[in-house]
This record gives C-alpha cells, structure tokens and sequence, in this order.
C-alpha cells in the first residue's frame, strides 16, 4: 500500500491510499477519485513530507519543526505572511517575559487568581477540561496562537 496526500481544486487537503503508483494514475484517468469535503474530481497529488524510518536509537518525540507544520498548496496571500510573522514575533516576545510552569499550569493560574501566590505572567499545559474550568472560574486564560514546546525539549 501506498499512501499519497490529495488536495481538490478548492483547496481541501485530504489522504488516498492505493495499491501502487499505477493504482492511483489508473483510478485519477479513470475519473474515480473525488474529494470527501465537497465531491470535486479535479483531486492531484499534494506536495507531501517523505516517510523516512527512523533509526532505533533515535527519540520518537520529536519536537514539532517548520517541515512537520501543514503545507498550503497554494501560496499565502503577502499580507497573510506579514500578519503570522508579527504575530510569531509578539508571541515570542510576551514568552520572554514570561515562566514556564508546564503542566501546573491550572493550578498556579488559579493560585494568582485567588491571591495565593504574586500575579505574575506565565505560559504552560492545560487540558481542554482545565481550560474551560479556568474559563467557568472568571480566570483570565488565553491560548498561544503557535505551539510552544517544553524549555526541556528544546536543543
């Protein structure tokens, strides 16, 4: 089995596994192949990342790259790039000035809250249950814009 990233004419990105190369040629000059979000036929080969085997000495968590992010097929918009670049920028900047608190990041939120603990910024992990109990508490929470990854895990 082979499988290959597909994207439609509209822009929908979507995965087809085939039998072989020839398999998925045979079926797209056949006609069978549609998109499942809007059932377009015009559906090519979308630039997709090799699946290279990893060593067995190698980590199996890697930390999320620019290559492992997901790919338009189609360029962005210059102001679109501008706009996430500023936004990456201010995010790294409000990071600097802030503590990583990892996964107590609930319960140091709600001790600042309450008045247990300085008031002071910080960033780190939530579940969605936290999250939305922090919410129900008036806690004042916000998610990153762009993942941010553990100071442990960086290089």
């Amino acid at each position: 089995m082979i499988v290959f990233d597909l994207s439609c004419a509209d822009g929908h990105r979507f995965e087809g596994w085939f039998g072989s190369s020839a398999d998925y040629a045979d079926q797209r000059s056949r006609g069978l192949l549609a998109c499942p979000h809007c059932g377009s036929t015009e559906v090519a080969k979308a630039p997709m990342a090799p699946a290279v085997p990893v060593k067995g000495n190698v980590r199996q968590d890697p930390l999320p790259t620019e290559a492992s992010r997901p790919v338009a097929n189609t360029p962005m918009p210059l102001e679109v790039q501008k706009a996430l670049a500023a936004l990456a920028k201010a995010q790294a900047e409000a990071l600097s000035k802030s503590t990583w608190v990892g996964e107590k990041f609930a319960e140091e939120s709600r001790a600042m809250h309450y008045g247990e603990r300085d008031e002071a910024p910080i960033h780190g992990q939530a579940t969605l249950a936290e999250a939305k109990a922090l919410i129900d508490e008036g806690v004042p929470v916000a998610p990153l814009p762009f993942p941010v990854a553990p100071p442990d895990k960086l290089n």
